[in-house]
């Protein structure tokens, strides 16, 4: 299949997927495999499709007084990216308070909530004026994040991913189409722990806009149909133990809370 019409034709066989049967399969030009793989995706608001993740991409120090807390200087840095596997999604339905399991591994495992973008339409340099057409819908997410594991592979110079991505490090959302909410330039961004607010900002705050994300990230690698973003978290990031509950909020798109089991 045309990976550009990747989205087109997969949401059938992503929820299909979902249900991993550890039967043999075969590929397009015939060929057998040993096993097939459960395809990620995200249940659709007011419809019976599912949003099939292809990758995730999510942005660092994207607000001011985050990056100034991370150790960085926001005024010079330019934007970067990193990768979750597809596989770390945890779906989360408005109004149930799903458990989340604390990883392995970490004794300092810290929320970050983030407005996340879904690509519709894929690209290579798109400009950052017409950035936001690209964007199939939106919704809210938790980019999780073992940080006594980040920083010491910061410290030692080498890759963090051990940090960021892991199990059911990517909590998600159900996916609303841009008809259904708009794009997302302005508006309240919080995270409660507990009853707590933890973090607040409003998404205008961002060091870098979505449309320039997209812009960004599309100059390095070709955007495609099924790509996400998770684009930054406000200040305040801190850890949580067993048995916390944390809410998340953004405006026009439901609230979300898992607890920390």
């Amino acid at each position: 299949m045309d990976r550009r019409h990747f989205f087109h034709g997969s949401a059938a066989a992503a929820a299909a997927g979902l249900a991993g049967c550890a039967a043999t399969g075969s590929t397009a030009g015939g060929s057998r495999m040993p096993f097939t793989l459960a395809g990620a995706s995200v249940p659709v608001v007011g419809s019976d499709m599912v949003f099939p993740v292809r990758r995730i991409y999510c942005i660092g120090r994207n607000y001011r007084a985050h990056a100034i807390e991370m150790g960085s200087n926001p005024d010079r840095e330019p934007p970067f990216f990193f990768q979750k596997p597809t596989d770390a999604i945890q779906n989360v339905v408005p109004g149930v308070v799903a458990d989340h399991p604390y990883p392995s591994l970490t004794k300092n495992y810290h929320y970050e909530v983030e407005l996340v973008a879904a690509i519709g339409r894929g690209g290579r340099n798109i400009p950052v004026a017409s950035a936001l057409d690209h964007v199939w819908g939106y919704t809210l997410g938790l980019d999780m994040t073992r940080r006594d594991l980040q920083r010491a592979m910061g410290d030692q110079k080498k890759p963090w991913e051990i940090g960021k991505s892991f199990d059911h490090s990517a909590v998600i959302g159900p996916m609303h189409r841009v008809e259904q909410t708009g794009h997302f330039r302005e508006g309240s961004i919080w995270l409660k722990v507990n009853g707590q607010t933890k973090q607040n900002a409003n998404l205008n705050q961002m060091i870098w806009s979505v449309a320039e994300q997209i812009s960004n990230l599309s100059q390095a690698n070709e955007l495609f149909p099924g790509d996400i973003i998770y684009s930054g978290t406000p200040e305040n990031v801190g850890p949580v133990v067993k048995g916390d509950v944390i809410e998340i909020h953004i405006d026009k798109l439901p609230n979300l809370s898992v607890r920390i089991v």
